[in-house]
């Protein structure tokens, strides 16, 4: 009996599905006039479950340096360093390149204006031990010599600092960096005395970020060092300059060119990988174009709705969903060799039959892929929605488009035949041949899997160029940075208690004696009311008896002029220029849990040390922790890692119900394949001694979610369709697995380890699939003409 012609075939979901595609494409086109794109790794980390005050500090410190790039030019001596420095700063306004110099003078000049109302308010700690012990008759003498000018340059009258404490304040609070003005220039000794450094500090001019692959910083600088090479070589110097670059632009930069890079080779590579494999299966144009539409639609669908959803995308969310190329062609390479093993059968009663195993197979990748989105990575979300929503748009596409836009005949390839045809020569292996392969596989894998290490480091989501990396580090030793990621978070009920436990804690730390480790606080520049009272009282005490000293030597009658009778209030330095140097370390109100500040340090080199200033932290009064960024991540990655496994193993559970559902009692032919293929990634990772990670599992989550697929076509055809449905998922498995072979190739460790797991995964399941598959019977193929 024939099936009927089906006049009401429903070609309205072609047209339904177009009005979707057009309101996408119209959404791509906005998107990429001003593409809202994010290269910040710690926004790939977990946010909920670190305090958010600590989220706030860091997100706060960073906004602060996101446009400074800070340049260094060594030399043997100082001349030639600032030689170097004049030609790098001339090439780089040259180039035009979107880098500014900045200028600190005026700043600081407006810094001491602010301040000089409180000059009496502002001690150091030094200052105070020494004016509560004053020996007055020596700092009469002290003050007689400032006088009669033997000490010169002083920032105020005599009258109103007689014995010169104000220089003392400003100089230790210069000390908070390395660099000190000369000839125009910043200038930084080298520790060891052989060379002279000159700072030149830059502030990038329009967007930060572009994604268009170019090296427009980079090449600039790059230039801009030759000349000053040059420069140096024509005065005769004839010695070797170092330029070392800093900046989170330059990051930035450095990971849109690596990513545009990769985006080209993964989607590009897979996209080149995937014609070709379906133009040599079929030997037609239309499977080609239309697969590739499918892949284009998934793509841009999956990119709205992840900006429809976040607000933005991740930088390596593209990079990864690149990677989506590789799998989401399964479902129009599974209907056109099923077109290959049934040409007769009309189109939309065709893909009503696949319909079942299409879904689930979509539904075990989604499940592999929406796992990430259990772990509270946001960037693991992203990537999480991103390749669901592309799949699943790549789904629907083929859905119902193919259907209505296939016809013609399909000649299909010699070599297509062939290796449909193979599969009638693979052992399906039962009884005793399958428990020895299993007894085999299960000594492989124990003996690999006790080769893995486990290796948690932050540092594995850094894909800036390791240069980049250490010229950064050695900018920060040599301008003693303090680090960014390891800091004191000081809370209290309200300002004043804040500053008082900041002062409170640097006291504490002087008292531990933990090496050449100095603290940058808020509380340095706006001292406590409380200390500010105390100072006042110290240095009218002790300044007015210098005075009557004095005064009694010269003959006068000499009175200190009236400061600002008020204290020195956080609203007013916040308003200030004055607040440039600490501003972002002040967090300001936190609603009920009152107010928050960030203590830095500077000199921490040693774990010893940062161990230290966590037992320091602990042992402080309430209102301060320490918060160390990187150690707590890779701890967190560690726990993260012991959880997921766990989901792991829940995942195979529920993904054999799934299929046990559909298949009964012979759903475990479609299932062990993947499980198989699991043990032997873990073992041959370990033999090839790669450290083991969190994104090591979150890749066997995906490779649950695509492995099964294959398993799930070849238990779905059986007889004549099955030997087509073994050239699908050789096709499928090549794609995918070229494609995120591609992506190991990334230099981004995260996203390596992703790429060969998934490899060595789908290499071994597409190995394993025939052999544990069903026995080929004529129930199940595929509707003909001829059947009713």
């Amino acid at each position: 009996m024939k099936l009927p012609a089906r006049p009401g075939t429903p070609q309205w979901l072609a047209l339904a599905w177009l009005l979707v595609v057009a309101a996408i494409g119209w959404h791509q086109w906005q998107f990429w006039q001003a593409p809202r794109l994010d290269t910040d790794v710690f926004a790939l980390l977990p946010q909920d479950e670190q305090a958010s005050v600590a989220q706030r500090a860091i997100r706060q410190l960073g906004e602060q340096g996101e446009r400074r790039v800070v340049i260094m030019l060594g030399a043997a001596d100082w001349r030639a360093a600032h030689t170097a420095a004049a030609a790098f700063d001339q090439s780089l306004a040259a180039s035009r390149a979107g880098l500014r110099r900045t200028a600190d003078g005026a700043v600081a000049a407006q810094a001491l204006e602010f301040y000089r109302p409180w000059r009496d308010a502002l001690l150091t700690d030094a200052q105070r031990q020494a004016l509560r012990n004053a020996d007055v008759p020596a700092l009469t003498a002290r003050a007689l010599e400032r006088l009669h000018g033997l000490n010169t340059g002083q920032p105020t009258a005599w009258l109103a600092d007689p014995l010169g404490l104000w220089p003392a304040w400003w100089s230790q609070h210069a000390g908070l960096t390395a660099a000190r003005p000369r000839d125009g220039l910043l200038w930084v000794p080298d520790p060891d005395g052989q060379r002279d450094w000159a700072v030149l500090l830059y502030e990038t001019q329009g967007p930060a970020f572009r994604f268009d692959g170019a090296r427009r910083w980079a090449d600039a600088l790059d230039e801009a060092g030759r000349m000053a090479q040059t420069r140096v070589d024509a005065d005769g110097a004839a010695a070797p300059i170092t330029v070392l670059r800093a900046g989170v632009p330059l990051h930035a930069e450095a990971g849109a060119v690596q990513g545009q890079r990769e985006m080209n080779t993964i989607g590009w590579g897979s996209l080149v990988a995937v014609i070709a494999l379906v133009w040599w299966t079929f030997r037609a144009l239309r499977p080609v174009a239309l697969i590739a539409v499918s892949l284009l639609v998934g793509c841009a669908a999956a990119l709205s709705v992840t900006v429809w959803v976040f607000g933005q995308v991740h930088l390596l969310t593209l990079v990864f969903g690149a990677s989506l190329i590789g799998v989401a062609e399964d479902f129009g390479i599974h209907y056109f060799t099923s077109r290959l093993a049934s040409p007769d059968t009309p189109r939309w009663p065709l893909m009503k039959h696949l319909l079942p195993g299409l879904l689930l197979a979509l539904l075990t990748s989604v499940l592999g892929y929406l796992v990430l989105a259990v772990v509270p990575f946001p960037g693991l979300r992203q990537m999480a929605v991103f390749s669901s929503v592309g799949l699943i748009a790549a789904f629907l596409t083929a859905v119902c488009w193919f259907p209505a836009l296939d016809g013609g005949s399909l000649p299909g390839s010699r070599m297509g035949r062939a290796v449909a045809a193979s599969l009638a020569r693979w052992p399906v292996l039962e009884g005793r041949r399958l428990w020895a392969l299993l007894a085999l596989l299960g000594i492989l894998c124990a003996w690999g899997a006790s080769r893995l290490r486990v290796n948690d480091d932050l540092r594995q989501l850094q894909s800036s160029p390791p240069g980049l990396i250490q010229a950064q580090i050695d900018v920060g030793r040599l301008l003693q940075m303090p680090s960014p990621t390891q800091f004191f978070v000081v809370q209290g009920a309200t300002p004043e208690a804040v500053l008082q436990r900041e002062e409170a804690l640097r006291a504490r730390l002087q008292a531990a004696k933990l090496g050449p480790l100095t603290l940058s606080a808020v509380s340095d520049w706006v001292p406590s009311r409380a200390r500010q009272a105390e100072n006042r009282q110290l240095t009218a005490r002790v300044e007015q008896q210098v005075l009557d000293h004095v005064g009694h030597a010269l003959g006068e009658d000499l009175r200190r002029p009236a400061f600002r009778p008020g204290p020195l209030e956080l609203p007013a330095w916040l308003a200030s220029p004055a607040c440039a140097a600490a501003c972002s370390q002040w967090l300001g109100p936190l609603g009920d849990d009152g107010y928050a500040s960030v203590v830095l340090i500077r000199g921490l080199a040693t774990r010893a040390q940062a161990e230290a200033l966590r037992v320091l932290g602990l042992a402080q009064a309430e209102g301060v922790h320490w918060v160390d960024r990187a150690s707590d991540m890779s701890e967190l990655l560690g726990r993260f890692r012991g959880t997921m496994a766990w989901i792991l193993v829940a995942g195979h559970l529920l993904v054999w119900a799934a299929m046990a559902l559909r298949f009964g009692r012979t759903a475990w032919r479609a299932w062990l394949p993947t499980v198989l293929a699991s043990l032997g990634c873990l073992a041959v990772l370990g033999a090839l001694g790669e450290p083991f990670q969190l994104f090591h599992l979150l890749a066997l989550m995906l490779l649950l979610g695509m492995g099964v697929d294959y398993g799930i076509f070849l238990l779905e055809h059986q007889g004549k369709g099955q030997g087509h449905a073994w050239l699908a998922v050789l096709l499928g498995a090549l794609s995918t697995g070229l494609s995120f072979g591609l992506l190991a190739l990334s230099a981004t460790p995260a996203l390596h380890a992703f790429g060969l797991t998934l490899l060595l995964g789908l290499a071994l399941v597409c190995l394993l699939a025939p052999l544990l598959r069903q026995r080929q019977h004529l129930s199940g193929s595929l509707p003909t003409p001829q059947q009713t």
